[in-house]
């Protein structure tokens, strides 16, 4: 367990991986008794897999049983901050990563973040667009901006409609688009259907969005912008949250986002993400590739670490339930 604790300081971390590191030593102190009776064959030699041993000797095999309960909110911080290392190595692994690589991840996390699901998800909504807003059925028009109601039968909705982002406690939005869906239609017709979006028509949706969102009284935000961007093209547009905003800002390594910083998410995201080299790949030939390249941006969702539970259907077929999934 020693040699596994230290080897990270052989390892070339990076800034974040390095302050993130040197936080879950301080941690471990009070824990390092507890931590030495685990047995420990494994010893990785990258940080990535260094934070996945840990996370599973901190999840599954320390004795809670013999800590004390002081003990437990040290523990707690340890894992929630190798979850945060795993998504910033795995975030700024993408930055480097060739299509081929990317895609493999991708698919090598399907069980865990429900790729099926999410992409039954995308091509619902892929076959929406051809309708404007204002068009669509209540629980279709739902769908697409990310908010469940038990209205979303689902023999029809197979897919938790809050994949990539929900927006249900943003009230004023939802009262507009209630009303006045022809105001988020307005934005969205800003943006092509095909073709790499430029900074110009990204701008035009913004001040069309944000003209609607003030008259809520609601300031403008990102978590709603971007879930209708994405949706709009799952293959130029990430979405945010604020469960996701550290992790992805230090794994892109670009200055903390304000969730209502649309220059920034412009500029630092999205700027960003064009200069991976999976992002700018030719469209593959191969059609089991195609739908995760159609879908490639917003897919980087699961670069994020995610726990055993994080697919487990129960958004949209238990309600009652809570869930575990960080969207």
């Amino acid at each position: 367990m020693k040699n596994l604790l230290i080897s990270p300081s052989k390892m070339s971390l990076s800034a974040s991986q390095s302050a993130i590191y040197q936080k879950i030593l301080e941690q471990v102190a009070p824990l390092s008794l507890n931590l030495m009776a685990v047995k420990v064959e494994r010893q990785p030699d990258d940080f990535l897999a260094w934070c996945h041993e840990l996370l599973d000797v901190c999840v599954n095999r320390i004795n809670r049983d013999l800590m004390d309960e002081i003990q437990f909110k040290p523990l707690k911080k340890v894992i929630s901050l190798l979850t945060l290392a795993t998504s910033v190595t795995q975030l700024t692994m993408a930055k480097a990563a060739p299509w081929v690589i990317y895609q493999e991840f991708i698919n090598s996390q399907a069980q865990c973040h429900g790729l099926e699901e999410r992409l039954r998800l995308l091509d619902f909504v892929s076959k929406l667009k051809a309708s404007t807003l204002g068009e669509l059925s209540v629980e279709d028009r739902l769908a697409f901006v990310g908010k469940h109601t038990n209205d979303h039968d689902t023999a029809l909705y197979n897919f938790d409609v809050q994949w990539f982002g929900q927006t249900k406690t943003a009230k004023g939005f939802h009262e507009l688009l209630s009303v006045n869906p022809s105001a988020f239609d307005d934005a969205l017709s800003k943006i092509p259907d095909e073709g790499e979006v430029t900074q110009s028509q990204f701008a035009d949706f913004v001040g069309s969005f944000m003209v609607a969102i003030i008259s809520t009284g609601e300031k403008p935000s990102l978590v709603v912008a971007t879930r209708l961007l994405a949706m709009k093209r799952p293959d130029q547009f990430v979405t945010i949250s604020s469960t996701k905003l550290d992790e992805l800002c230090q794994g892109l390594n670009i200055a903390k986002l304000k969730l209502h910083d649309f220059e920034a998410y412009w500029t630092d995201v999205i700027g960003t993400i064009r200069t991976m080299p999976w992002y700018s790949s030719e469209q593959p030939s191969d059609e089991s590739e195609l739908a995760l390249w159609n879908n490639r941006v917003v897919l980087m969702d699961l670069l994020f670490w995610c726990d055993e539970e994080h697919a487990q259907p129960v958004s949209y077929t238990h309600l009652t339930l809570p869930t575990k999934r960080i969207v």
